[in-house]
C-alpha cells in the first residue's frame, strides 16, 4: 500500500511539473534569471538581481503548410544542462582563450520545434530549432523585445532610398538616442542596438550564427517594445545602372523570408546584459554562440596592419613621381609599410576595371609589383566589386594566388536577405580553399561569422573614416559610441590613422585633403580600442614619413590580443581599453568633445617594472588637434598615472615588461 501511495505521489508530481505553464533557467552566477511561459503563447522575461529588465516578450515561427510554433503548445521533453568550457580563438580579437560558461534550457515541443535558451553571466540568448523532414518555407519569425515604459534606445535607423526598398543599406548609419515608444514601424534599424541610458542596467540586442537566413532588423511598434523584421526572399534582382559602381538590387520579393532545410538551427537572438558600461565592449557572447570554425587548420591566417590609399585620394607629396593608381605609387606604399612594420598594402578601387578583374589598369604592372612586394616581405591585398568577384570567382582566386595575394576586400553587397547571407559563405569558403583572408565592405556586422570562417578577418558595416571625405558625421562622440554598439557584433574596419586633425570648428570635408575631427591621439587610440584583426591605416604616408617616432609606435601596435580589459567607460562619452600581447600591454583611451582628466590605475599589470611609451594630446591640442607629445618612462603596477585628454582627444600607452 505504501509503495502504491509513493508511486501515486510521483505520478502527481510529474503531472504537475509537466502541466506547469513556465520554466526557469538562471546564469551560473545566479544574477540573471529567464522565465519561459508557454500556456497560451510562448514568451519570456529576464530578471537581473531580481529586477525585471525585460518584460514578457513573445517568440513565434510561421512555417508554410504547418502550424505556427505557438499554435499548439505541447511539450514533449525538456532538460537543463550546464556547460563550462573554453574556446581557443585562432584569430583572437579580444582574447586568446574565451571562457564559455552557461546554463541551457531545451524545450522540445510535440510539434517539430525545439526552443533553446542559454544564460551566461553576461547575457541571454535563445534560438528556435526545427525538425521537419523536408525543406521548408519560413513565412516569418516573431521576435518581440518588450521593456518598461520610458526606456531609451541607441540605434542606427536606416535611411530611406528612392531607388530600392528599405532592406538595401550599407549598414553605415549614425546611432541615434530615441524613446522606444516613439519608434514606429517606419523606424527601422539594424543590430546591435542598445537599450538603457545613465547608470541603469543596459541590454544590447543583436544575433549570432546567422547562416542561410535573413538578418534581423529591429523596428518600432509605437509602444514600449521593438520587434524583429526580416527581409523577404529575393525573387528577382538586377544590376543597377548609373553611379560609380553597379550593385545587385532586389526588384521583386516573395511573401516569405527563407527557403531552407527542414531540420536546422535558426540564428541566436542575443541580449547582452551589463550592470556597468565598461562591461559591454569586452563582451564576446556573440563569438561564443557562433558555430565553430569550418577551417580545420587556420595557421595560414595572418592578421596585421595594412595601408589604403583610397581615402586620401592617393594625394602623396614630396615624391619624385606622379602620384596616382600606378606602379610607382604602390612601390612607395610597399616601402612605407616595410619601414614601419606593416604587413601589407591594399590596392583599392582602380587597380582594374571593376567589371573585369583581369582588365588591369595600364599604369600598373602587377608582375613587377608582386615581385617587389615579395622582395620586401610585404603582402599585396586587392579591392573587388562583389558582383564581379562572384562572377569571376574561380579564376580570380587562382590569379590572386599567383600574385601572392593573401587578403582581399569585396564591396557593395548592401543587403542581408537570405541570398546575400549565402553569398558571404560562398565567398569565404572559396577564399579559405585558396588560403586567402576576406574583408567585406558595404556589409552587415559579422554576428559570429568570424568564428565560423576565421579567414573573414574583419568587415565594415560601420560609419568610418571614409565619411570624412564628404560629411561631418564621424565625430568623436560617434567614435566612442561604436565600442558599445556596433563592435558588440564583431570586429569592424573603421580605417583610422588620419594625420590631418581638426576641431569641430575647423573641420571641413575636403576630397583629397581629408581631415578628421578630434586629435591625432584620438585617431591613434582607435588602433587599440577597436576590435579588428586587420587594421587599415588610412592616413597619408607622405605625412607619416615626416613623423617616424609616431609612425613607429603606430606600427608596433598589435591587431590580435591575448586579453582585453576595459578600465573606464561611459557610453558615447569615453573609453579606456587595456590589451595584452605576450608580455606587453597597450592602453588606449578616447573621449568625445569633452576634455577629460583620468587617474589611470595600472593594477592589471604583473609584478615588475615596465618600459613605457606614452603618446598623449599635446598642450595645444585643443586648438591644434595634430599636436601630440611622446614621453618615455618606467612604470609598475602600483603607479597611479594621470592622463589629460583634450576635447576629442585620446592617448596610447605602450608597456613593455623589463627583463631581469
Amino acid at each position: 500500500m505504501k509503495s502504491f501511495i509513493f508511486l501515486l505521489v510521483l505520478l502527481q508530481m510529474g503531472t504537475n511539473l509537466f502541466a506547469a505553464d513556465s520554466l526557469q533557467v538562471s546564469s551560473p552566477d545566479k544574477k540573471i534569471t529567464v522565465t519561459v511561459y508557454y500556456k497560451e503563447k510562448i514568451s519570456y522575461t529576464v530578471k537581473y538581481n531580481n529586477e525585471l529588465i525585460l518584460q514578457p516578450s513573445t517568440i513565434d515561427l510561421a512555417v508554410e503548410g504547418y502550424k505556427n510554433l505557438s499554435a499548439d503548445i505541447k511539450i514533449k521533453n525538456k532538460k537543463q544542462e550546464t556547460v563550462n568550457e573554453t574556446i581557443a580563438s585562432p584569430v583572437p580579437e579580444k582574447r586568446k582563450i574565451i571562457p564559455n560558461h552557461y546554463n541551457q534550457l531545451s524545450i522540445e515541443f510535440a510539434q517539430p520545434y525545439t526552443l533553446l535558451f542559454r544564460v551566461y553571466n553576461d547575457g541571454v540568448a535563445y534560438r528556435i530549432a526545427t525538425r521537419f523532414k523536408d525543406p521548408v518555407i519560413i513565412n516569418n519569425e516573431e521576435a518581440i523585445f518588450s521593456f518598461a515604459a520610458g526606456k531609451k534606445i541607441l540605434l542606427p535607423i536606416v535611411g530611406t532610398r528612392t531607388d530600392v526598398d528599405h532592406f538595401h543599406t550599407s549598414f553605415e548609419e549614425l546611432y541615434q538616442l530615441k524613446n522606444i515608444d516613439s519608434l514606429t514601424s517606419a523606424s527601422f534599424a539594424y543590430s546591435p542596438v542598445l537599450v538603457g541610458t545613465g547608470n541603469e542596467i543596459k541590454i544590447a540586442i543583436t544575433e549570432s550564427d546567422l547562416q542561410d537566413y535573413p538578418g534581423m532588423f529591429l523596428g518600432g511598434t509605437g509602444a514600449n517594445s521593438i520587434k524583429g523584421v526580416f527581409a523577404p526572399y529575393p525573387l528577382l534582382t538586377r544590376l543597377s545602372v548609373g553611379g560609380e559602381f553597379s550593385q545587385e538590387q532586389v526588384i521583386q520579393r516573395a511573401t516569405y523570408i527563407a527557403k531552407t532545410k527542414g531540420t536546422r538551427n535558426l540564428p541566436w537572438r542575443v541580449l547582452m546584459i551589463a550592470a556597468e558600461d565598461k562591461a559591454l565592449p569586452g563582451n564576446d557572447i556573440v563569438y561564443r554562440l557562433a558555430s565553430p570554425s569550418k577551417i580545420p587548420d587556420a595557421s595560414w591566417i595572418h592578421p596585421g596592419k595594412g595601408t589604403d590609399e583610397w581615402i586620401i585620394g592617393v594625394n602623396l607629396f614630396n615624391v619624385p613621381f606622379k602620384a596616382g593608381v600606378n606602379t610607382a605609387t604602390y612601390k612607395y606604399y610597399i616601402d612605407f609599410a616595410k619601414q614601419f612594420g606593416f604587413q601589407r598594402i591594399m590596392m583599392d578601387a582602380g587597380w582594374s576595371n571593376y567589371k573585369n578583374l583581369f582588365d588591369i589598369n595600364p599604369d600598373i604592372n602587377m608582375d613587377t609589383l608582386a615581385a617587389y612586394a615579395k622582395s620586401k616581405g610585404i603582402k599585396i591585398s586587392m579591392w573587388t566589386l562583389c558582383s564581379t568577384l562572384d562572377r569571376q570567382l574561380d579564376s580570380a582566386m587562382d590569379q590572386f594566388n599567383k600574385w601572392g595575394v593573401d587578403f582581399i576586400m569585396t564591396d557593395f553587397m548592401d543587403r542581408d536577405d537570405q541570398l546575400m547571407v549565402n553569398f558571404y559563405e560562398r565567398i569565404a569558403r572559396s577564399c579559405a580553399d585558396h588560403k586567402i583572408m576576406i574583408m567585406f565592405h558595404g556589409a552587415y556586422a559579422p554576428k559570429g561569422f568570424n568564428r565560423t570562417w576565421p579567414n573573414n578577418i574583419t568587415r565594415e558595416g560601420v560609419l568610418g573614416s571614409e565619411y570624412n571625405i564628404w560629411s561631418d558625421k564621424p565625430t568623436p562622440e560617434h567614435d566612442v559610441t561604436l565600442p558599445f554598439t556596433r563592435m558588440l557584433a564583431g570586429p569592424f574596419d573603421y580605417e583610422p590613422g588620419i594625420l590631418d586633425n581638426a576641431t569641430k570648428e575647423q573641420f571641413k570635408p575636403i576630397n583629397k585633403k581629408v581631415m578628421s575631427q578630434g586629435t591625432r591621439c584620438h585617431q591613434l587610440a582607435m588602433f587599440v580600442v577597436y576590435d579588428s584583426p586587420i587594421q587599415i591605416f588610412s592616413g597619408n604616408p607622405s605625412q607619416g614619413i615626416k613623423e617616424p617616432e609616431f609612425m613607429q609606435l603606430l606600427g608596433d601596435i598589435p591587431t590580435t590580443w591575448d586579453e582585453t580589459k576595459i578600465l573606464e567607460a561611459k557610453v558615447s562619452d569615453y573609453i579606456i581599453t587595456a590589451r595584452k600581447k605576450g608580455d606587453d600591454w597597450y592602453v588606449g583611451g578616447m573621449t568625445d568633445w569633452t576634455a577629460r582628466d583620468f587617474n589611470l590605475m595600472l593594477d592589471f599589470l604583473e609584478d615588475g617594472m615596465y618600459d613605457a611609451t606614452l603618446c598623449k594630446d599635446g598642450i595645444n591640442a585643443d586648438n591644434y588637434p595634430s599636436d601630440y607629445e611622446i614621453k618615455k618612462m618606467t612604470l609598475e603596477k602600483k603607479t597611479l598615472m594621470n592622463v589629460k585628454l583634450a576635447p576629442g582627444g585620446g592617448f596610447v600607452l605602450k608597456l613593455s615588461r623589463k627583463r631581469n
